[in-house]
């Protein structure tokens, strides 16, 4: 795949949808050591709500309105923190790619450039302080460079995929600033960040979508 569709969207929100629901259990158990175990259960409400909502405005509404639509059901559906900053991701990467037909290498790391820095403005986060953002920096970066490279979509999403992976790995170093883990502080040394999680298993699976 060269690059994304409309219609190809849809399909990925649906491919969301199911990843989200099978972690469901698996990300509700790691929110849980220093949050309130409520993860999980955002995740999959508001991608199933979103995957739905996107089907029903069509491929001829265009990767705009579509991820607007996504943005706006998921911020209805799942009003926690990670539902609202996840929602906010998707109507900032709908304003980045507000004319694209297609999403590219270029579309595609300006789509994660600007979920990045909507996501860090939004829950004020920076890197460093063990949040999704210390994934989503490194896979803004990267596609960037990618993009700047010619590389094609395929390769730029594994080669993002990877750079999410091993900075979700990092978290596990760091000590939690935000939300109800930051009240536990040094004790959060060693656990692998929930939202990071999220965001390097967002990343996995379009790149893997893209592959397909």
């Amino acid at each position: 795949m060269d690059a994304i569709t409309a219609s190809d969207l849809i399909r990925l929100f649906d491919a969301w949808k199911t990843l989200f629901a099978e972690q469901r259990e698996f990300l509700i158990s790691l929110d849980g050591k220093v949050g309130d175990s409520d993860l999980g259960i955002t995740m999959s409400k508001s991608f199933a709500a979103a995957a739905e909502a996107v089907a029903a405005e069509g491929e001829a509404a265009g990767i705009a309105k579509l991820l607007r639509t996504a943005g706006a059901t998921m911020a209805r559906t799942a009003p926690s923190t990670m539902g609202t900053l996840t929602a906010t991701g998707f109507l900032r990467a709908s304003k980045a790619v507000e004319t694209a037909q297609s999403l590219g290498t270029g579309e595609m790391a300006a789509f994660w450039v600007a979920f990045r820095d909507g996501i860090s403005e939004r829950g004020k986060a920076k890197v460093g302080d063990k949040t999704i953002v210390d994934v989503l920096d490194p896979v803004a970066r990267t596609l960037e460079g990618q993009a700047a490279a010619g590389a094609s979509l395929k390769v730029a999403l594994a080669i993002a995929a990877d750079a999410a992976e091993e900075a979700l790995e990092s978290t596990k170093s760091l000590v939690a600033q935000h939300g109800k883990a930051a009240a536990f502080q040094e004790k959060t040394v060693g656990l692998q960040d929930a939202g990071a999680t999220v965001g390097a298993l967002l990343l996995r699976k379009l790149s893997d979508f893209v592959s397909a």
